[in-house]
């Protein structure tokens, strides 16, 4: 049923963030309008709660796996020196590639499951898209780009919508499997499909 529309916003959705990274990479390339605030090495924007797991093991690693690439980015942004652009630049690059994988493995799930709001939840990653992008492009207008303020952007979005939005689906999912309708098996050719 969203078969040939998951493949269409899987397109889309790697044709934004390319856009996105592209606009990034030339901000810190040029050092245009890029102002960073230092903390401490080492430093944290989000741990680890259970409030964020699903129950679903595919969609857990996964999601353990953006607080580990949004700390790397928040240190990135704090890192000085010469090395500054390179580090922010690298890991923005990781941090585009693997959200674009997890959302590629979250609307597989929800196609799989059949889950009513799957164009809701598409969506709202979408959105999240867009609404990166736009950001991005303050610099255009002169703004500065903060990218501090941009990572704990991102942070509040990924972090709200997997609370929320990630634990309703979870529970349809969880429904599901209690009917034998979503299984280990349906799990793992889905995880197999994105590596």
């Amino acid at each position: 049923m969203h078969g040939a529309c998951l493949f269409t916003g899987f397109l889309e959705q790697i044709l934004l963030f390319i856009q996105f990274l592209t606009i990034i990479c030339s901000m810190v390339e040029k050092n245009i309008n890029v102002e960073v605030i230092t903390e401490a090495e080492g430093s944290e924007i989000v741990s680890w709660s259970d409030k964020y797991a699903t129950g679903i093991e595919l969609i857990d690693k996964q999601h353990h796996q953006l607080v580990d690439l949004t700390n790397e980015l928040y240190r990135a942004c704090l890192s000085g020196g010469e090395e500054r652009l390179t580090v922010f630049k690298e890991a923005m690059s990781r941090m585009v590639e693997y959200v674009r994988y997890h959302f590629t493995a979250e609307l597989k799930l929800l196609d799989a499951i059949k889950y009513p709001d799957y164009n809701k939840h598409k969506k709202m990653h979408d959105d999240l898209v867009h609404e990166i992008l736009t950001a991005s492009n303050t610099y255009d207008d002169g703004k500065k780009f903060v990218p501090n303020h941009f990572v704990r952007t991102l942070k509040d979005w990924v972090f709200g919508h997997i609370a929320v939005y990630d634990k309703i689906y979870a529970a349809y999912a969880a429904e599901q499997r209690k009917k034998g309708l979503l299984t280990d098996k349906i799990l793992k050719e889905i995880e197999l499909t994105i590596k």
